[in-house]
């Protein structure tokens, strides 16, 4: 599935030669991720072509005489098509050409220098890890790392996960983002320059079943059995007194097992809980928290009158969803960036045979949007274990694809921005990521 890449800025830089260059601003799930010029891009998508031939998406053609502000705004807008289209072919991704690129420019960007560093990879239990890498390490080397330190067997890397995680005072936390295979942990930590982040270790799949698969490493265990206390402790999972009373007598005698078993009976155990944040349903303005897993989206709405009301929407009705940039960027040469100040997530929904779209505003839309896609995936995964005729032998150079009942069909993009907001050198525009067909 394709990832959450945009430029909604875009910069014009005077060169060594007394001409001018456009700098663009490249996202990642709402945080900068570099800033790259349209020859570096070039180079790559030429490097990628060699390895990977006709397989890779078009590439916004040069321009050789002065452009206009229309055609800097198309480019602008393929540029993103391009970033989104070239990394929905796993091949791709793994491949040195693609990583090796995205190092340097995130390193570039931040003006960090590749040197060995040590990283505090912080555990559910609170406990941090120390490892020893180098600042240009992926997120994927450095879970490596960390699961060798800790023991935990290499064939189960894929369930777990490091995440930018925020912490509070008052002892709560928010999960920000999950870091991608190919972001380096040390520079979005190091860039980010907001107080109390932190790079966290957790399980990354939201289908409480999949624990049993672990069950056999020891690791393994101790991880998730750390992550269901946690999040019963923040309430992310919230059993009953009975159950509760169950669970601290497990605890006590360490009988980690048992203790998940019993979880799983544990209402939203599993889940990613989201920040408090508003909705427009039923009505717009009302708060609500978000928890998201075992393939629902469960909203706890406070209504206009204090009352609260639970609403489950199931993902199996769930057509497609967007996320939409409502906010503008305008301090660009100032401290780390993000487009989550302003953000929107609706969905369309199936009820009573009719389609209905609803609205969340949350700052964590990225977030939501990465854990929908992974709900997707699982079931996915899951129907085409169960029914291995349907999966689809791919072409030579292409992913494997598993056909679910339901048409699957990927489609990220920003729409045609209607408007745009400038200010002086800056041109920032609204952009919409949508997920089609789901």
């Amino acid at each position: 599935m394709k990832m959450h890449f945009c430029i909604p800025v875009s910069q014009q830089r005077p060169d060594a030669l007394g001409g001018r260059y456009v700098l663009y601003s490249v996202y990642l799930d709402g945080f900068l991720f570099c800033k790259v010029r349209y020859s570096q891009l070039h180079r790559w998508n030429e490097q990628l072509r060699r390895v990977f031939g006709n397989c890779l998406p078009p590439f916004p053609p040069k321009y050789y005489l002065a452009m206009t502000t229309s055609m800097a705004d198309e480019r602008r807008d393929q540029l993103e098509q391009y970033l989104q289209n070239v990394t929905m072919d796993p091949n791709m991704l793994r491949s040195d050409v693609f990583v090796d690129f995205l190092k340097l420019v995130q390193l570039d960007t931040f003006s960090i220098t590749t040197e060995k560093a040590s990283l505090d990879i912080f555990l559910p239990d609170g406990r941090s890890i120390k490892v020893e890498i180098l600042t240009s390490d992926t997120a994927e080397r450095v879970l490596e790392v960390v699961s060798h330190k800790i023991g935990l067997c290499q064939e189960l890397l894929g369930y777990f996960g490091l995440f930018l995680i925020r912490s509070y005072k008052e002892g709560k936390l928010s999960v920000i983002k999950k870091l991608v295979d190919f972001e380096l942990p040390y520079v979005s930590l190091r860039s980010s320059e907001v107080e109390n982040f932190k790079v966290g270790l957790r399980k990354w799949y939201l289908d409480p079943s999949l624990d049993s698969r672990l069950m056999d490493c020891r690791a393994a265990v101790d991880l998730i059995y750390m992550q269901a206390i946690q999040d019963i402790e923040k309430e992310w999972a919230k059993p009953t007194e009975v159950q509760r009373q169950k669970l601290e007598a497990l605890q006590k005698e360490d009988n980690q097992a048992k203790f998940l078993e019993l979880s799983q009976e544990v209402w939203h155990y599993g889940y990613v809980q989201l920040d408090p944040c508003t909705c427009d349903y039923p009505e717009p303005g009302c708060g609500t928290v978000l928890s998201v897993g075992n393939n629902e989206i469960s909203c706890c709405i406070t209504l206009p009158d204090n009352q609260t009301q639970d609403v489950i929407f199931q993902m199996n009705r769930v057509k497609c969803w967007q996320v939409t940039f409502l906010g503008t960027l305008l301090d660009t040469d100032g401290p780390q960036q993000t487009l989550n100040q302003n953000l929107e997530l609706r969905f369309q929904y199936s009820e009573e045979s009719h389609w209905q779209w609803f609205v969340l505003y949350t700052k964590q839309a990225f977030l939501l949007s990465s854990c929908l896609k992974k709900m997707i995936s699982e079931k996915m995964v899951k129907q085409a274990a169960e029914n291995p005729e349907m999966i689809e032998v791919p072409e030579q150079g292409k992913s494997k694809k598993h056909h679910s009942q339901q048409s699957q069909k990927d489609y990220s993009s920003f729409l045609p921005r209607k408007s745009k907001i400038k200010t002086a050198e800056v041109d920032c525009g609204l952009g919409t990521i949508k997920e089609e067909g789901l």
